[in-house]
């Protein structure tokens, strides 16, 4: 047996030199190589400490952190800058209860992150559910319809904060710039989960950035889409509508009170790296993107998202470094792309669902990354699948009944009864069906006969449903009344 298993394992992964279409950002260190930063790379292990004389205090910055913080703000854009070493987690936590207080009703896009429905749970908040737009062809959550959003806080008067994800993980960007107006029209605070838009702020061929577009509160996952350690993010802060000092409470009460310096010297290094080489490599990743698609045009069957889609399904405009690729009219699914990418080209994508797989590029790659990627791409298209993927029929995502609070849900004794079983029974554990990623139901939410139905279809076309203690769906865990 291994005496060190994770270790060895993670070593035997470096040794195999994967192509990195993946977080984090850093692409396996390579742009710390690229750019000649031996010295921090060699010093890791040196710099493992805590808050001592001259260290600074993460949660009482007067040196270091401070000044390290400050440029981060001014280079980011912001009024205030937090580094966080919980990860993006921690950050929506602390926004989202900084900015509310337990009983307070919250609009959340249904497609977040699992982070922002378990603040519900943490903040005792109300939440009120915006759907976004879906493709169904490609099983992609989109935009967010800014006049639902205004008919929602019309309706709903007492809302305390709007919480949105911008972009999405597929580089979706709806029209956050009116959605920021219609939200101070009403005098509500405007939250954003920008974790995979750290970036964007460098070139004006990507989506405008959150801050721009008129955010209060913005979490970005820097060690995502920039050259900082995984679990390493910022929270963003501009105006006056969260409380500052009720903030900084919720973020020690978040976060470890033991940060890593290896993190926070990994926010100052990306901070460094945006500021003063940013835009140059941005240029360079966008040129070897172009060049990619422009390769790639003439194959018959691959589909890649790029800036067409603008205008369709409440989409703004799309962040062309997330791309998504699909082999579907060849007969090959998402699952089947990205197995074929790692075991026969040493390439390494971020996810993937039935319909295609997502490449995660970032300003750490570099046009032999491309070259790699396009040279397998073409010849896998010259396969052909065993059969066609199977579309999903969509699903009206309709706001569910509310049996009883998330909190109870979580709370309350739970039973596991068949699915043939569950309706009208309320869910103690999350239904999520990738694709897309947004939740069916949520725990307190009412199973129907319509999401019964719904996961019989995903289980026989082998759709993954997230969440279910029983990863077949065959018991789902209700609330025992």
């Amino acid at each position: 047996m291994n005496k060190s298993p994770i270790f060895q394992q993670l070593i035997k992964l470096y040794h195999q030199q994967m192509v990195s279409f993946h977080t984090p950002g850093h692409k396996n260190g390579n742009i710390y190589n690229s750019l000649g930063y031996h010295d921090f790379k060699n010093n890791i292990l040196n710099i493992d400490t805590t808050e001592i004389p001259f260290t600074d205090n993460l949660f009482s910055p007067m040196g270091c952190i401070k000044e390290a913080q400050h440029r981060a703000a001014e280079v980011f854009g912001s009024q205030e800058t937090f580094f966080l070493v919980n990860g993006s987690t921690s950050g929506v936590y602390s926004m989202i209860m900084a900015a509310t207080k337990p009983g307070d009703k919250i609009i959340i896009a249904r497609n977040s992150h699992k982070s922002v429905i378990n603040s519900v749970f943490l903040g005792d908040l109300d939440p009120i559910f915006l759907y976004p737009e879906t493709d169904d062809h490609q099983g992609i959550a989109m935009g967010i319809d800014a006049e639902s959003l205004d008919n929602l806080l019309f309706n709903n008067p007492d809302v305390k904060a709007v919480v949105i994800t911008y972009p999405t993980y597929h580089g979706i960007a709806c029209d956050l710039k009116k959605i920021a107006e219609i939200t101070h029209k009403y005098d509500k605070i405007l939250l954003v989960d920008e974790a995979h838009g750290a970036h964007l702020g460098l070139s004006n061929q990507l989506p405008a950035t959150a801050l721009e577009c008129g955010a209060d509160g913005v979490v970005q996952s820097t060690h995502k889409t920039l050259p900082a350690f995984t679990q390493s993010s910022m929270l963003h802060i501009q105006g006056d509508r969260i409380d500052r000092e009720k903030l900084r409470f919720m973020l020690q009460l978040h976060q470890s009170s033991s940060p890593s310096y290896i993190l926070m010297a990994s926010l100052d290094m990306a901070t460094m790296i945006y500021q003063t080489k940013g835009k140059d490599l941005m240029e360079k990743l966008l040129e070897s993107i172009h060049y990619l698609q422009e390769k790639l045009l003439s194959i018959e069957g691959l589909h890649i998202n790029d800036k067409s889609i603008i205008g369709n399904y409440q989409v703004k405009d799309i962040d062309i470094t997330k791309l998504w690729i699909s082999h579907k009219a060849k007969g090959i699914t998402g699952p089947q792309l990205e197995e074929k990418l790692r075991s026969q080209y040493s390439i390494q994508l971020e996810l993937s669902n039935i319909y295609g797989a997502l490449a995660i590029t970032t300003i750490g790659n570099n046009k032999r990354d491309f070259e790699r990627l396009i040279i397998a791409l073409q010849e896998i298209s010259k396969e052909k699948g065993k059969a066609p993927v199977k579309e999903i029929p969509p699903i009206s995502y309709k706001s569910p009944v509310q049996g009883c609070s998330f909190k109870k849900a979580i709370y309350h004794e739970k039973i596991l009864i068949p699915l043939d079983e569950c309706n009208g029974r309320i869910s103690g554990e999350y239904l999520i069906p990738y694709p897309p990623g947004i939740p069916l139901i949520i725990p307190g939410e009412i199973i129907d006969k319509e999401v019964i139905k719904y996961i019989k279809l995903l289980r026989e076309t082998g759709v993954e449903v997230l969440g279910p203690s029983d990863g077949n769906c065959q018991y789902i865990n209700i609330v025992n009344t």
